[in-house]
């Protein structure tokens, strides 16, 4: 505890040293971004897949466990349970956010500069939130029914790790299997912040509507779940 803060600092600064190694070094991975590719342009372009996966899979991993942990809110007063995934996404975002200082001070150090476009990646950034609240809510709700599906999603967040364009580009994969990695909800959050925070390039407005459409639409069947199943929280716990 003598760290504190610190923490939130050191550990993504951390797993983006030990990504790096494995991957530019060992792995000998390169980008294809042209030009010369050092290991410093390979790690940013890595952290900024990092930020997004991090958000996302931190909600999801404790979203089935924020009831069960907190058994008092449901039995002994009333209290909008409601807000217990926003608790998560606050502590997700705060982190994301210690990230991004990190991303933002490299780039500054290495470039000399920032790309004008990086004031768009909050924006870019706003889908995937919604999204991700829909999710904590079903999950935060299944999971007091269903307690095996904190182990479940830790798995399927590290499938998602891996299956996601964090370690390599779209295009390093054969045609026949791209469609199947654009199906994954992070790729598109992914590629569209690399556009803006590394490559200074606008985001894709007309791809960002949809998913802001499909979003604005999980949060709310989300919500809807957990406001209909919350009826027997105390019953069950």
């Amino acid at each position: 505890s003598v760290m504190g803060m610190a923490w939130s600092f050191f550990n993504p600064v951390l797993m983006l040293a030990v990504y790096t190694f494995v991957f530019s070094v060992v792995f000998k991975a390169r980008w294809g971004v042209g030009g010369e590719e050092t290991k410093a342009s390979f790690a940013i372009l890595l952290f900024v897949g990092m930020i997004v996966h991090g958000l996302f899979a931190e909600c999801a991993n404790r979203a089935p466990g924020l009831i069960l942990s907190n058994v008092n809110y449901v039995k002994k007063v009333v209290f909008p349970l409601e807000i217990l995934p926003w608790v998560a996404m606050g502590s997700a975002l705060f982190h994301a956010a210690i990230s991004l200082v990190v991303l933002l001070a490299a780039q500054l150090i290495l470039n000399h500069s920032l790309p004008w476009a990086a004031v768009f990646f909050p924006v870019v950034m706003l889908p995937l939130l919604l999204a991700t609240m829909g999710a904590a809510w079903f999950l935060a709700a299944i999971g007091v029914y269903l307690r095996d599906v904190s182990q479940t999603v830790g798995i399927i967040t590290t499938v998602l790790l891996f299956m996601s364009p964090i370690f390599y580009p779209i295009s390093a994969l054969p045609e026949k299997y791209r469609i199947w990695l654009h199906l994954n909800p992070l790729t598109f959050i992914i590629e569209e912040g690399r556009k803006t925070l590394v490559f200074g390039q606008m985001p894709d407005w007309s791809g960002w509507g949809i998913y802001m459409i499909v979003s604005v639409a999980i949060a709310w069947m989300g919500f809807w779940w957990f406001q209909k199943t919350r009826k027997g929280f105390a019953d069950v716990l």
